[in-house]
């Protein structure tokens, strides 16, 4: 009961935060969308943070430390490479041609075209991968951790109950993104990402103790805790960093739903601290995500999971107190929330500002694109759920496998193509828009082929030949006017700023010289 009250206190106190960032009913576009560009760099830091962790990292980030050991952390970690590009070469960019959204920016560089195309590209995403699996690992795992209390509530059948679980969040996440826009997703963000950072930790130090302290992992099992796996490995061998690289490019300096922080900062110095403040945060959340899994494969030893997506409910379940199952139980639905609101958020922005406006309503007021922003979260909340429901019924039907690495291949057959974009508008003074067209185009099919030809061959490292190539092509039709220099791409507010840049990147190679 004692759980049960402080999650029903969660949700209460989630609801007066959004209503309090609920902006007014003839809010103008940037008010709604960009909360008036007058974000603080901690507001920027701890939102992006926390739309960046969902319930994936928690079940199915932690099953793959359960497997994989510490390797697992570089998808954290090397995040922060992504970070400082956007920090020093991306936003510098967007907030000096003050958009609203990156298909803008896309628009500007490479034509309407190809800003319709990456705009269409990030709408198909979000509304159903993205949505559908922040949804279906929140609500997987609330019912796993909690499941005797949903047995009473929902009934026995489990697809059923998490379907419910499923759908009730997605419904009350859209309702106060509905109200609020980014104002109310801001406000709740930080209240979500405190919560995470209790039962992260929480989590951590239980699943330590019972191993016996940090110490033992390398005692125990001394084999998991390397960042680098060999090249033979099927699904994080040592170049994967390779592919982790550019697709981090796309992930944190052209992800709508990230960077809308950053393009709502009040200046860019507040967006350049936001950002390496939540590189830092990185660090953290590797630690909390990554090491309670390879503890627990120590603690297990032979004995071992069924399914290594159980790894985190089964620490829970099995060594928390009452009381303490509330608080994680609460920090899952943060984690599925401050996710599933900031994609409500970015789909209402790309498809007001670059659909509606852009092609369908041309000479829409302010009121009448807000409006249009709130249909579409009302219409990505059933594509997203839909979607939920189809990746609940693969889990279900395949629940030994590290479903982590199922999605991140699903997922990266787009994202190939918009980091071809993205890359080819900064780095070219004047890009050519059909040889860049021609490179997006291609790296579907591309993509295909090689797994067809090459199907032993890693998910990432296929990634990065494949913008390779596109990168190529989309490159060598652009030297007419030839490309920036990277000395001239960078921009930083003041010295002390690209100090603290440089810091946080010779913190992230001394990290992988440590744990190599």
């Amino acid at each position: 009961m004692l759980d049960l009250i402080i999650v029903l206190f969660y949700f209460t106190l989630i609801f007066i935060a959004a209503l309090q960032g609920r902006v007014k009913e003839d809010s103008t576009v940037e008010e709604y969308f960009l909360s008036n560009r007058s974000l603080r760099w901690s507001s920027i830091a701890l939102s992006t943070i926390a739309t960046n962790i969902n319930g994936y990292q928690f079940l199915g980030m932690m099953g793959s430390a359960y497997l994989y050991g510490i390797a697992q952390a570089s998808l954290e970690i090397n995040a922060i490479q992504g970070i400082l590009l956007a920090a020093f070469i991306f936003v510098p960019f967007y907030l000096k041609e003050g958009i609203i959204t990156i298909s803008q920016f896309i628009k500007k560089k490479l034509g309407p075209r190809l800003g319709l195309f990456y705009a269409l590209a990030n709408l198909l995403v979000f509304s159903t991968i993205t949505l559908g699996a922040a949804l279906f690992w929140g609500a997987y795992a609330a019912d796993i951790v909690f499941e005797e209390y949903f047995v009473i509530l929902l009934g026995k059948n489990r697809i059923i109950r998490v379907a419910i679980i499923l759908i009730s969040l997605g419904v009350f996440s859209a309702i106060y993104t509905y109200l609020g826009g980014l104002n109310a997703v801001v406000k709740t963000d930080i209240i979500q990402f405190s919560i995470l950072l209790i039962g992260g930790f929480v989590v951590l130090f239980i699943s330590l103790k019972h191993l016996g302290g940090w110490n033992q992992l390398y005692e125990q099992v001394p084999e998991k805790m390397h960042l680098y796996l060999p090249k033979e490995h099927p699904k994080l061998p040592w170049i994967h960093l390779f592919g982790l690289f550019f697709l981090n490019i796309n992930y944190w300096c052209a992800n709508q739903t990230i960077i809308q922080r950053s393009l709502a900062a009040r200046s860019l110095r507040d967006a350049q601290i936001g950002l390496m403040f939540g590189g830092i945060m990185k660090y953290v959340m590797a630690v909390l995500i990554v090491v309670p899994g390879v503890a627990l494969f120590a603690i297990l030893g032979d004995q071992g999971l069924a399914e290594p997506d159980m790894a985190f409910p089964y620490i829970v379940k099995n060594y928390l107190p009452i009381g303490l199952k509330g608080i994680i139980l609460c920090a899952l639905f943060a984690s599925l929330m401050s996710t599933v609101d900031s994609t409500f958020n970015s789909l209402a922005t790309i498809w007001s500002i670059d659909v509606y406006k852009e092609k369908l309503r041309p000479l829409a007021t302010d009121k009448e694109i807000v409006a249009a922003g709130k249909k579409a979260i009302i219409v990505s909340l059933v594509s997203g759920i839909v979607m939920g429901l189809i990746l609940l019924y693969f889990k279900f039907n395949n629940p030994e496998a590290a479903f982590t690495h199922s999605l991140n291949e699903l997922r990266y057959f787009i994202n190939c193509g918009i980091v071809v974009l993205i890359v080819s508008a900064v780095l070219a003074i004047t890009p050519n828009r059909n040889g860049v067209l021609i490179a997006f185009l291609i790296t579907v099919p591309l993509n295909l082929i090689l797994k067809w030809q090459f199907p032993e061959m890693n998910y990432f490292f296929r990634a990065f030949l494949v913008i390779l190539f596109g990168l190529m092509v989309s490159l060598s039709s652009s030297t007419k006017n030839g490309f920036y220099k990277l000395s001239a791409l960078f921009s930083s507010t003041d010295q002390s700023t690209a100090i603290k840049g440089w810091v946080l990147f010779l913190s992230l190679v001394v990290v992988h010289l440590l744990f190599r």
